[in-house]
């Protein structure tokens, strides 16, 4: 049974995940850290507080799969540069520390556009987190790039909230999609026995993947 390491536990996309997670009977426990507690379940183990950093590099048990639900915008963070090293730092260090205890395979999400060329700060920075992250050399690497998110997140998000009913109508790639559809494509990847190094899942993937 998988020994799981979760970040993003609490956001639109991460707690969906711990959900699915929760239930499945191929996973013993969950390792969530996170800045604020969790709703207490039977296989979630919560080290929380501020330092999210220090918490991820304070622990000592297995871990079987590492998955990376972060996500934050430059208006949350502050400035473009406390963005790009909270997004960038935040998820290759976890990386690292999850592959340092054992993890064979890390599923990221990531982000429709992502590319290091991109003239776009967002998309930059995660083409940047991808580049870094196939570096490490994991044996199984799953990057997720979601189009617009779909779903309750709390605080709303204005650019999403006004964005969605256009993005719902585009096709392939594009289209929006619910976060529960990333969610569930994830936990399928996580246990695909037929898997073998890199794998980039494009949002109609992902959609294709949560219904099989």
């Amino acid at each position: 049974m998988a020994k799981v390491l979760l970040l993003g536990a609490s956001g639109l996309v991460g707690s969906a995940l711990l959900r699915l997670l929760q239930q499945d009977s191929r996973v013993s426990r969950i390792v969530a850290p996170s800045r604020r507690p969790l709703a207490p379940l039977g296989k979630l183990v919560n080290p929380h507080g501020e330092d999210l950093p220090a918490l991820i590099d304070g622990l000592d048990e297995p871990i079987d799969l590492f998955f990376c639900c972060l996500g934050t915008t430059r208006k949350q963070a502050g400035s473009a540069n406390a963005f790009h090293t909270l997004e960038f730092n935040m998820v290759v260090n976890s990386a690292q520390a999850a592959q340092r205890r054992g993890a064979k395979h890390c599923l990221v999400v990531s982000a429709n556009g992502a590319n290091v060329a991109s003239r776009f700060q967002y998309n930059r920075t995660k083409g940047e987190i991808e580049q870094a992250l196939i570096a490490q050399q994991w044996p199984l690497l799953t990057l997720a790039r979601p189009s617009l998110l779909v779903g309750q997140r709390q605080p709303p998000r204005l650019f999403e909230q006004l964005s969605t009913p256009i993005f719902k109508l585009l096709p392939g790639k594009w289209k929006a999609i619910d976060a529960q559809e990333v969610a569930k494509a994830l936990q399928q990847q996580a246990f695909n026995a037929g898997l073998g190094g890199i794998t980039v899942l494009e949002s109609d993937q992902l959609a294709r993947l949560a219904q099989e």
